[in-house]
This record gives C-alpha cells, structure tokens and sequence, in this order.
C-alpha cells in the first residue's frame, strides 16, 4: 500500500475550537440549537447533544459550528476524556474544549476520523504541559505527522471499519429499546399505578394495600469502590465503573453478579448510572448498590434512581464538584410493591435485561475486533 505523508493541516479545509456562552444568562440556554462539550466525545457517531442553546447565546459567546461529517476532538477534559475523537452526524455548535476538524478532498472524513481514533495515547502524549489539565492545541494539531492511500483504498478501509461500527449502532439501538420498553412497564405500574389487576386493588393514602415506601438505607445496600480513576488498564480483563458515563477496563474486580453502578460525583451533577450483571470493579466515589431483599430486583432498583437522578443533581453539594453524598441516600425512599406484583415485574424486566446483557458482550467483541483491526489498517499491514 503506497502512502503520502504530510503535516495533518495539509488535508484540512478548516479546524477550530468554540466557546461557551455565559452560564448566568438564561436567555442563552434551553433553545434548539445543539451544543456539544468534551464529554460527549465518549461516542463515538454523535447526533445530539445534552444542551442546547438560543440564537442569542450563539451571538453572544464564542461557541462556533462544526457541520454534518465533521471530526471533533475533545482538546481537553477530565480522566481520559482529553484525546477522545467523534464523527458528527448532524451540525452543532462547540465548546472551547472541542476542535472540530474539516477535510479537504485528498482524505475521506470518515478515513480521518478512524486515523485519528486509532491514535488516542499518542494524542494525549502530545498534549500541552504547561496546562494543569493538559490540552490538545490546533498548533499541535495542525503539525501532526499524517499519511493516507489514495482515496479508493481509503473507501476500502471506511467500508470494512463502518461496518463493525453498524452492527455495534444496531445492537445498541435493540439495548435502547429494551430498556424504555422495561421502563415503560416501571411507570406503568409503579408511577401511574396500572399494574395487573389495580382495578380491583384497594388504595390507602394513595398506595395500593400492602405497598409502602420505605428509606433506601432499610432496602438497599450502597458501598463505593476501591480504586483510584487511573486504575483504567486499555486492554483490561473486567469493566470498571467510574463517575464517568463511559464504561472502562481493569484488571482487577471487587463485585461478581448483578448490581446497579451509581456515580457519586460529577462535575455538573448529571450522576452516571449502569445496570451490570459481571464481574467488575469501582471507582472510590462510585456506589455498587444491592437490594438487601431479593424481592426487589436490581432492574427494578435501576429505574428508581434513574427517576431519583434529577432530584440528586439538585440536592448535590460543591463547587466545581457535585456530590452525591451517603447521607443524600440514607434520606431517599423506595416504594416497595407487595410481593406478587413486584415478583412478575422482576420476571418480565429480568428477560430484557438479560437481552441487553447478551448484547453489550457481543459488543464488546465487536469493538475488540474493530480496534484490533483498525491499526493494521491504518499502517498498511493488512491489504485491502
């Protein structure tokens, strides 16, 4: 395979950064305008965004557009945010955090994308010294050692890495489904009360006889991991769960079966939350909760603090770190349904979420597959 070898800002039409209008001004927030921050550089094909932003606060800050097929890079950030690399599907604006990057014709943007992906460690290793967080520059960008096939071998490489990217998009769109359709059955019979046979069921201050809401600390069990966030092994053998809303890898694990993973702090309060069924490991500020009645099943767990979520990110103490604090939790109450009702729900969520299990492990196989491939692709040593 023949290569040319340039500078990156040699098949660059235009890169930049943005900015990010002024949290105090309201007027800036809430409209319908996209607007991405590093953190959301965890995927890798980005869509949408978490917030968005008004006409005015386009305006009024520094926050610039990164169109359709675009790369963007997450230029700094914490943990191992800084380095991360996504495609964009659609048009959104940026934060100073994230550089967008825009081809010229000689590369695929797609192409750029992978060639980028497969360079994550050597991206970080560049970054900025003399910042406290360490930083991705343009400048450093722009001179960034870059070599590409001609364009036919690169439609060739695209093909073959997209298509493990579809598959994985797939299987996580069948995971998205499963899940709202088990949450879906929580609201229904447990937020709105339409469980099988509440026709008949007699209610007392407003709860179906032999329901009850109890403390969480009387139900549930909470403990927080062990190990620092730099604990993160690349290639590592059990998930680790941090704060984080990206699920890492380690070699070392601390729990074995079925829990909920909640983050115990963020930096804007939006506290992650996983439902595992593995043997795994956790960051020192991430809770592993348990039901201490195995009448209450940890699906059923996982949508009652999925709805509690809001409610924690307003109740969470800090500054430039929220927390989420064991004593927030001991105060929190679960309904606790009777027994027959909460046993069919459990049997009925627990066949979904099997299904999302099975799926994210064939993912997992996937993405393994793809990121062994990816480098030999890109340097040539596997033949397309």
């Amino acid at each position: 395979m023949e290569f040319t070898y340039c500078k990156l800002i040699d098949v660059l039409s235009d890169i930049h950064s943005g900015g990010t209008p002024s949290t105090e001004e309201s007027s800036y927030w809430g409209g319908n305008i996209k607007w991405l921050s590093s953190g959301e550089t965890s995927q890798r094909f980005i869509s949408d965004t978490v917030d968005k932003i008004t006409e005015e606060g386009v305006k009024n800050s520094s926050a610039k557009l990164a169109k359709k097929n675009n790369i963007v890079m997450a230029c700094a950030g914490q943990g191992k945010t800084r380095g991360q690399t996504s495609y964009l599907l659609d048009d959104m604006y940026i934060n100073q955090s994230v550089i967008a990057l825009e081809t010229n014709a000689s590369v695929l943007p797609l192409y750029l994308f992978y060639n980028l992906s497969s360079r994550y460690e050597e991206l970080r290793g560049g970054s900025d010294a003399s910042s406290t967080r360490g930083s991705i520059t343009t400048t450093a960008l722009k001179n960034l050692p870059f070599k590409y096939p001609d364009l036919s071998t690169q439609q060739s490489i695209v093909d073959i890495l997209f298509g493990y990217d579809s598959l994985i998009e797939t299987n996580n769109r069948r995971i998205e489904l499963l899940e709202q359709t088990a949450q879906e059955l929580y609201k229904e019979w447990f937020v709105r009360f339409r469980f099988p046979g509440y026709e008949a069921a007699k209610f007392e201050n407003g709860l179906p006889q032999g329901w009850s809401y109890e403390k969480f600390k009387d139900e549930l069990t909470y403990n927080t991991g062990k190990l620092d966030s730099n604990a993160t092994v690349l290639d590592g053998e059990y998930s680790f769960y941090t704060c984080a809303k990206t699920i890492y890898k380690t070699n070392t694990y601390c729990f074995d079966g079925e829990c909920v993973l909640l983050g115990g702090n963020n930096a804007t309060g939006d506290f992650s939350l996983f439902y595992a069924n593995e043997k795994l490991d956790a960051y020192q500020r991430t809770y592993i909760v348990t039901p201490q009645n195995q009448t209450l099943s940890c699906a059923y767990i996982y949508f009652v603090l999925k709805d509690y979520l809001l409610q924690f990110k307003t109740a969470s103490i800090g500054a430039t770190t929220k927390f989420l604090t064991k004593g927030m939790l001991d105060k929190a109450k679960i309904l606790v349904p009777d027994e027959k009702t909460i046993l069919r729900y459990n049997e009925i969520a627990k066949n979904m979420f099997d299904q999302i299990v099975s799926l994210k492990a064939k993912n997992e196989n996937l993405v393994s597959q793809r990121n062994m491939l990816l480098p030999r692709l890109m340097s040539g040593k596997v033949e397309v």
